[in-house]
C-alpha cells in the first residue's frame, strides 16, 4: 500500500461515495433529493463571489468578477456550484471520488455551454502535481471524510500565495442534530435518511484550528440560517448548525 493512497483515504469513504453515487442523477432536480441545495446554492454563490470579489479588488455586479482566477471545487457532486462560479468568470476544476456526479456534472456542463473541467480524483492528487488554485472550495463536504483534519490540510496546500478557501459545513451541536438530522432528514423530509451522522460533524473551532495548522489565516466564519416563513436560507451570526469560513494563504 503506497503512502499516497493511505493519504487520499483519510480523506475519502467508500460508503460515502457509494451512497452519493445512487442518488447521482438527481443533482440537477430542484424538487429532488438535492431540493435543500437548490435553495442553499444562491447563499454560497453570493458568499464566495462577495468575498473574492473584495479580496481581488473586483467589482462584484461585474458580469464576470473571477475572471482569471483559478478555482478548485474539492468534493464537487453535479457541479451545482462549480458551475455558476465558472459563469462568474473563473476557470474552475471539479473533483469528486463519484464517478457518476463526474459524469453528470461534465455533461451538464457541456449542455449548457460552460467551461469546467470535472476529475474523479482526489484533491492529494491534485496537490502532489503541484496545483495551485487562486480559490478552493469544499463545501458540505468535510462532515463526509474519514479525517476532517487531514482533509482540511490537504484543501489548504492546494492554496496558492494570496488565494482563499471556502469552506462550509455543520456544526456538532445538539441544535445541529435536532435540525439537521432529525428535522431535515427524519420529519420533513429534505434530505436522505442516513446523509449526515452527528459524530462526523465539525466545529467551527475545529476548522479554525485545522485551516491555521494548512498555514492559512482564518477571516470570517459566518452562519447560515433558514427561515420558514420566506422558505429561504440567509447568512447570520448563529453558526449553531450550519456555517461558512474564508481562510486566506499569506
Amino acid at each position: 500500500m503506497s503512502a499516497e493512497f493511505r493519504e487520499d483515504a483519510a480523506t475519502v469513504d467508500p460508503e460515502e461515495v457509494a451512497r452519493f453515487e445512487r442518488i447521482a442523477k438527481t443533482w440537477w432536480d430542484p424538487k429532488g433529493p438535492m431540493r435543500t441545495l437548490h435553495k442553499f446554492n444562491p447563499v454560497r454563490l453570493s458568499y464566495i463571489r462577495d468575498h473574492v470579489a473584495a479580496h481581488f479588488a473586483r467589482d462584484p455586479r461585474d458580469g464576470a468578477p473571477l475572471s482569471g482566477l483559478t478555482l478548485l471545487d474539492v468534493g464537487c457532486g453535479g457541479g451545482l456550484l462549480t458551475e455558476p462560479l465558472a459563469r462568474l468568470g473563473a476557470q474552475a476544476t471539479g473533483l469528486d471520488p463519484a464517478p457518476t456526479n463526474v459524469e453528470v456534472a461534465r455533461l451538464h456542463a457541456e449542455r449548457s455551454g460552460v467551461a469546467v473541467r470535472y476529475a474523479q480524483e482526489t484533491v492529494e492528487a491534485v496537490v502532489a502535481r503541484g496545483e495551485r488554485f487562486d480559490v478552493v472550495i469544499s463545501m458540505e463536504v468535510v462532515e463526509h471524510v474519514p479525517d476532517p483534519a487531514a482533509f482540511i490540510g490537504a484543501c489548504a496546500q492546494a492554496v496558492a500565495p494570496g488565494g482563499l478557501l471556502f469552506m462550509a459545513t455543520l456544526n456538532r451541536t445538539l441544535k445541529a442534530w435536532g435540525l439537521a438530522i432529525v428535522g431535515a432528514e427524519y420529519v420533513l423530509g429534505w434530505l436522505p435518511k442516513g446523509t449526515h451522522e452527528w459524530e462526523k460533524f465539525v466545529t467551527p473551532e475545529e476548522l479554525e484550528g485545522a485551516m491555521r495548522a494548512g498555514g492559512l489565516e482564518v477571516g470570517e466564519v459566518t452562519g447560515v440560517t433558514y427561515n420558514p416563513l420566506r422558505d429561504a436560507w440567509g447568512l447570520s451570526r448563529d453558526t449553531a448548525v450550519n456555517y461558512m469560513a474564508v481562510a486566506e494563504r499569506p
